[in-house]
């Protein structure tokens, strides 16, 4: 069988789809979700840093999400009884609209009833402007992925079946997403760990949608503009023939990165120049299902007990850069030794001038060794 999507509302109007896992046992019917919810919160304001060119959004919203809530109550979970939470249906991967998005939709409407924003962005051009003052509503989506209806775990702890489904999932969101209008950018993380500032224990990841090209990813383009167009290429090539990978497929490629910032820091590229999820073939998503579950049980194997990380999958700008972006993950953790966390102080947090603890030779030894006892 076929993974499958259905496509649902929840009660205040957010979108919700479901993706069936290809050995799902789930029949085909939904619950409704019947809840009476509170109108959705206006969405945020994006201020300007005149100093940096960069955009910060305001999302005072956010400060009412669930906190680390017991079991019975997660919100991420089915609906029962007891539990009135965000999904009305058991699922295998559900996706949906953040109750408390940084970047949400335009809800105010016009005269004929479409939805508009108050002060959206007007472009890549008008958000390049510097100027004391200047703000634009953030307008984008923010989207909850839930990996598995169970209350605990992370993508590392799904079955093979269960991580295609969710590749899956975030193929068909970052097509969707990129076709929304004023979108620049999407970009599916995983938050892992209350070190990492993770709010629930469910296992789960978002997905953010832009309005502007992130400044990671500005840097990144000046850089491929200031070398060559096959940058990754060249790096993907350099990184096999040394001593930093970690693990290799006929289709993906894992390895720590030659600069790592962090004491634990892997990348994970593909073979083929593509430039995001959407763009990925069939057996590259078989593939990536299995060795990426790989790569984080062997991380999660080089202590005794689970390694907090972010895992960020950077993908090419929805209208620049398409050909010479290729999507790539880059997985970072501050775990530095088994009771120890490198904390970014004054030299990261305020020069961003990195200083890093651990040699990416001896991080890509610990790492393969790890692999190998997972």
């Amino acid at each position: 069988m076929p993974i499958v999507k259905r496509t649902a509302l929840l009660a205040d109007g957010r979108e919700l789809f479901y993706f069936d896992d290809a050995d799902t046992t789930l029949g085909p019917e939904r619950a409704v979700d019947t809840r009476v919810l509170d109108p959705r919160p206006d969405t945020a304001t994006m201020r300007l840093d005149v100093l940096t060119g960069d955009w910060v959004s305001i999302a005072a919203a956010r400060q009412n999400r669930a906190f680390l809530p017991p079991a019975h109550l997660d919100p991420l979970a089915p609906q029962s009884a007891g539990n009135p939470s965000e999904v009305p249906a058991l699922y295998d991967v559900a996706v949906f609209e953040n109750k408390s998005p940084s970047f949400g939709p335009a809800l105010a409407q016009n005269d004929l009833g479409y939805p508009v924003a108050l002060d959206p962005p007007r472009g890549l051009e008008d958000l390049a402007e510097l100027g004391l003052g200047r703000t634009r509503t953030s307008v984008g989506r923010t989207e909850v992925v839930c990996f598995s209806p169970a209350t605990e775990g992370s993508f590392g702890t799904q079955t093979v079946s269960r991580a295609r489904t969710v590749i899956e999932a975030w193929a068909d969101r970052t097509a969707a997403l990129s076709a929304l209008p004023g979108i620049e950018q999407v970009f599916p993380f995983e938050n892992r760990g209350e070190a990492i500032g993770v709010t629930l224990h469910h296992p789960h990841g978002q997905i953010y949608a832009y309005p502007y090209i992130t400044p990671r990813t500005t840097r990144l383009l000046d850089s491929i503009e200031r070398t060559s167009p096959d940058l990754f290429q060249r790096i993907l090539d350099s990184e096999r023939a040394g001593d930093r990978v970690v693990l290799a497929g006929e289709h993906w490629t894992a390895f720590v990165p030659f600069a790592a910032r962090w004491p634990i820091e892997v990348h994970l590229l593909p073979h083929r120049p593509v430039p995001d999820f959407a763009a990925t073939s069939a057996e590259e998503r078989d593939e990536l299902a299995s060795l990426y579950l790989r790569l984080l049980r062997g991380i999660d194997a080089l202590y005794d007990s689970p390694t907090p990380y972010i895992a960020a999958w950077h993908q090419a700008p929805v209208h620049r850069g398409r050909e010479t972006v290729r999507l790539n993950l880059q997985l970072t953790s501050p775990r530095r030794a088994v009771d120890r966390l490198k904390y970014l102080a004054g030299s990261e947090a305020a020069m961003g001038a990195w200083i890093g603890d651990v040699p990416p030779e001896t991080a890509a030894h610990n790492i393969r060794k790890a692999i190998e006892r997972s």
